[in-house]
């Protein structure tokens, strides 16, 4: 356990983690200009330092929209229930509608941004004067000051060590990611530095891609760390002791940054515990290593993936029970500061929003704030007032602005929960039926009938014969938007005229084909590295049950399955020849995985 209490006064200071800053973070000073704004504030001051355009001049009066109430969607329990064995996850779910509302359109407020909200407190100001403007690289003080007490009060309402987190906004997780790296890590050249400087990064065996693309081009060695079906583990063969205790200096420095995705684990759904995340924790304290959390799905938490199993303690309740209900961050642990969490509205507004913050000590937001001064200087002024104004609405009877609820104010805080409890409860729908269909088909049946020993054609002493061959297999999401499937290639008949990797690709171009017109991510566009895509990755399918229309799951995860078993009912050699001679024929240096990452918009 941490050695710390539940009282805050007896908190320690955040480690000082200074010596992990690159060159140029170091270096950065704050911006000359940026320093400016506070005083823009003041109250009837004459502006004439900064070189800001006049408003009056923004072509834009207004921004409206129409937007959702937050009460849209159905919920699903928090707490896990316990069935009767034979009634499936889905089944249990039914009861609970796709939405609230039988109307074809559902309830909707209209939303307005006005040019002028009549409010002078900048972190109250919502309007298009102020966010269309040049602005602070915290964010726009409005939704900065909504999205660090929602932070510190709400989603990590204990964070263990004196002050607390800071936050500061992003252009999106990826952003941040971009911008962590670039303030813990120097960049390396085989070119021109020693291997000894080298830096690594840990990361599960197999994770979300982009990550691994914007490190690897900064000259980072990607260290992978075995997984199993929960997530990253802490000891055993490829663990992360194992890795650290073992490491190979001729590869470069032991990393000292991790990248992990915690909830819903992207590929592999892997959802991790609170006892496994303290066992990490623990073993980053004693390697002095920064954990980067990435959690952009950690509201799709599925307590009917875990039947019977009881919903962690919090040790500060976030005054709501479906946050309280949720696996905590690794914040919660975090007595030492080593935690940088990334936080997106991807996937609870629109990915389009490019919007999303990082939470974690003080002085290495401050470090980030500096870099975000001199590149992107804060998220787009359009997309933060619109989601200010969404959850924070009017701020005086004078501002004429409109939020997101029924009555014209903004969703406030419990909207914005029940906003987030009611799509986890559609994702849950959703999975709970693709698992359903996939359980139903992940054999395949031979079935024959055979004479008894008198060799009489009796009805009553004929009996079947039945053979299961296991195609795949997975583990059913406690989180996410992702069903990792495994599929057993050596149960193939063709198993020992075709390799595995060329059966797989085969697979892939078979779904793709009528009746089945499917679209699935190939293991190997997560793999750590190449030995990982190698080895194993052609084992393994993503499937993701978010994207397609709520009524279609069901097919289009029956035709997935069908797929697969008319696969294996191929036994002609020529047939796989057949589906692959595009490839095979294919232009030399064309990277396969790449062209699927194109198709399955992962790039």
């Amino acid at each position: 356990m941490a050695p710390y209490s539940s009282d805050p006064n007896s908190f320690p200071d955040p480690v000082d983690l200074t010596h992990f800053l690159s060159r140029s973070t170091r270096a950065r000073e704050a911006s000359s200009v940026k320093k400016f704004y506070k005083y823009f504030a003041i109250p009837g001051i004459a502006q004439l330092a900064g070189g800001l355009p006049n408003d009056h001049y923004f072509p834009y009066d207004t921004l409206e929209a129409k937007v959702a109430h937050p009460n849209r969607w159905q919920p699903t329990p928090n707490n896990p229930v316990d069935p009767p064995a034979e009634d499936p996850p889905a089944a249990r779910l039914a009861a609970a509608t796709i939405s609230n509302h039988k109307e074809k359109e559902p309830p909707a407020s209209r939303l307005v941004v006005p040019k002028d909200s009549n409010v002078l407190d900048p972190l109250r100001m919502i309007d298009l004067k102020s966010a269309l403007q040049y602005g602070q690289a915290l964010g726009y003080p409005s939704l900065y000051t909504f999205i660090r007490q929602f932070t510190r009060e709400n989603l990590h309402p204990f964070v263990p060590y004196k002050n607390g987190p800071e936050v500061i906004l992003t252009c999106g997780s990826t952003d941040g990611f971009s911008k962590t790296l670039q303030a813990l890590s120097n960049e390396w050249s085989a070119d021109h530095d020693p291997i000894d400087e080298r830096p690594g990064l840990l990361a599960e065996t197999y994770c979300y891609m982009n990550a691994i693309q914007t490190a690897r081009p900064r000259g980072f060695n990607i260290a992978p760390v075995a997984i199993d079906d929960e997530g990253m583990l802490a000891q055993g063969s490829g663990g992360l002791q194992d890795v650290l205790e073992n490491w190979d200096y001729s590869k470069g420095r032991r990393p000292h940054l991790m990248y992990t995705v915690t909830i819903g684990q992207n590929p592999t759904s892997g959802t991790l515990s609170v006892q496994r995340r303290t066992e990490i924790y623990a073993l980053c304290v004693k390697y002095d290593i920064i954990i980067v959390e990435d959690d952009p799905y950690w509201y799709l938490q599925y307590p009917s993936s875990s039947p019977g199993s009881v919903p962690p303690k919090p040790t500060k309740s976030s005054g709501f029970e479906f946050l309280d209900s949720l696996i905590p961050s690794y914040l919660s642990l975090d007595y030492q500061g080593r935690v940088v969490r990334l936080d997106t509205f991807s996937k609870t507004v629109a990915p389009g929003c490019r919007l999303g913050w990082i939470t974690a000590q003080p002085a290495l937001v401050e470090r980030i704030l500096r870099i975000t001064e001199c590149s992107t200087q804060q998220p787009s002024g359009f997309v933060q007032s619109m989601i200010a104004e969404l959850l924070m609405g009017p701020q005086s009877s004078k501002d004429p602005g409109r939020g997101g609820a029924a009555d014209g104010s903004g969703w406030k805080v419990d909207g914005w929960v029940r906003w987030l409890e009611g799509l986890r409860g559609n994702y849950e729908r959703r999975m709970q039926i693709m698992c359903d269909v996939l359980d139903a088909g992940k054999e395949s049946v031979k079935a024959g009938r055979r004479y008894s020993l008198n060799d009489v054609a009796d009805e009553e002493d004929d009996w079947a014969v039945v053979e299961k061959t296991q195609i795949y297999s997975f583990v059913r999401p406690l989180g996410g938007m992702f069903v990792w499937v495994r599929f057993n290639f050596a149960s193939h008949p063709l198993a020992k005229q075709v390799p595995r990797a060329r059966l797989a690709q085969a697979l892939w171009i078979f779904w793709t084909e009528k009746p089945y017109l499917c679209l699935v991510a190939p293991g190997a566009m997560f793999a750590a590295n190449q030995t990982i895509r190698e080895k194993d990755s052609f084992n393994c399918f993503r499937l993701c049950f978010a994207a397609c229309p709520a009524e279609d799951v069901g097919d289009i995860s029956k035709r997935f399955a069908d797929g697969a078993q008319a696969f294996w009912r191929i036994k002609n050699k020529s047939k796989i020849d057949k589906l692959l001679e595009d490839e095979d024929n294919a232009v030399a240096g064309v990277d396969h995985v790449t062209g699927m990452a194109v198709l399955t918009g992962m790039c």
